[in-house]
């Protein structure tokens, strides 16, 4: 090139620099000049930011989150119907006396579906507060409870009851009457005896008396009654003259025995209609059942909640399903339209306040 004028060399630098830029242009030039220009993000930058969710992203997954969660709980007690319903709850207000200078006592009850413990607080006046609540699953009524598995449920109960300052004498162990009815349940008991421990077995007669006791407000004595709806049995109780009356129907398991709802809700109607007419203001009402109705309409953490209609529940299982048609009946045939549910209350806890 030495050779060349000066012009031929810009002649040829020129040529050069045009071969240059059609070939530039022809194979995908403008694609690496847009990823050079700036503000423009690579590939790899595209990639990240497509699995960030946006803000308008992040507020609709959130809403359907909330959705669903609420679906679930619904689904769980309550229809739409319900949820609807309960914009304007009605309340419950009692609040029972506390226990002065109460001491702590324990109770661990083998019932028809599982074993349940409780810690209560009790005054010399009989005042009680519930402190720690424990349930379990045993399966008793599907014979399906070892004696290993009753072992190592009452040592886990008693144990914690111990931390948390329960003397040993003072944990009492209740067998229902539901549970006492289920075929394996003596094996069960036995299995208790060998471990040294004292089997308070009870009626359904005093279990529903001893399910007043602890549910029933001394105020609410003379206009109210009690229901408990069990696994095994449902009793239903009230005060008349200053005495106890229980009588005892079908449990909520009922239907393992072959029988109809419409069997079943004809003969828990014709029992409920022995409560007399001054007794139906309102209906305090525990059990399996009635604690999952509660949960779909619980307000908080409060103490007593009122159950919607029955007609308002939608329920899927069918132990939930017989419960409900066992409140239907109690409902129908004694007009009561005040059903509370009682968070802290269990008939063992009415045995315990018999206890001195």
């Amino acid at each position: 090139m030495q050779r060349l004028t000066v012009a031929g060399r810009l002649l040829i630098t020129a040529l050069i620099l045009a071969a240059i830029f059609f070939g530039f242009r022809y194979f995908g030039g403008s694609e690496a000049l847009r990823k050079l220009a700036p503000g423009v993000d690579s590939p790899k930058q595209e990639s990240e930011s497509a699995t960030m969710p946006r803000a308008e992203d992040q507020t609709s997954s959130t809403s359907a989150d909330e959705s669903t969660a609420s679906d679930n709980g619904s689904s769980a007690g309550s229809s739409d119907e319900s949820s609807a319903s309960s914009g304007a709850r009605r309340t419950f207000t009692y609040t029972p006396p506390a226990p002065q200078n109460g001491k702590l006592k324990g109770v661990v009850e083998l019932g028809a579906s599982g074993f349940n413990s409780f810690i209560v607080r009790v005054d010399a006046d009989k005042n009680w507060k519930l402190e720690k609540a424990e349930f379990g699953n045993s399966l008793v009524m599907e014979n399906m409870a070892t004696d290993d598995d009753i072992r190592a449920g009452l040592k886990s109960y008693i144990g914690k009851m111990l931390d948390f300052g329960v003397g040993g004498r003072d944990i009492q162990f209740v067998v229902s009457s539901g549970a006492v009815k289920a075929e394996g349940t003596q094996k069960i008991i036995k299995a208790l005896k060998s471990l040294n421990y004292v089997v308070n077995t009870v009626t359904p007669e005093q279990e529903g008396s001893l399910g007043l006791r602890a549910v029933l407000p001394a105020d609410y004595a003379d206009n109210s009654f009690v229901v408990d709806i069990g696994s095994g049995n449902t009793k239903i109780s009230w005060k008349e003259n200053g005495q106890t009356k229980a009588v005892e129907t079908h449990g909520s398991k009922y239907f393992q025995n072959g029988m109809s709802d419409e069997t079943v809700a004809s003969e828990v109607g014709a029992k409920a209609k022995q409560v007399p007419t001054s007794h139906r203001k309102t209906c305090f009402i525990i059990g399996g059942v009635p604690f999952e109705l509660a949960k779909a309409v619980r307000n908080g953490k409060e103490r007593y909640t009122v159950l919607d209609a029955p007609s308002a529940y939608k329920l899927e299982n069918a132990k939930s399903k017989a419960g409900l048609n066992i409140y239907k009946a109690i409902a129908d045939a004694t007009g009561c339209d005040q059903f509370v549910f009682d968070w802290d209350a269990n008939f063992t806890i009415g045995y315990l306040l018999t206890l001195k």
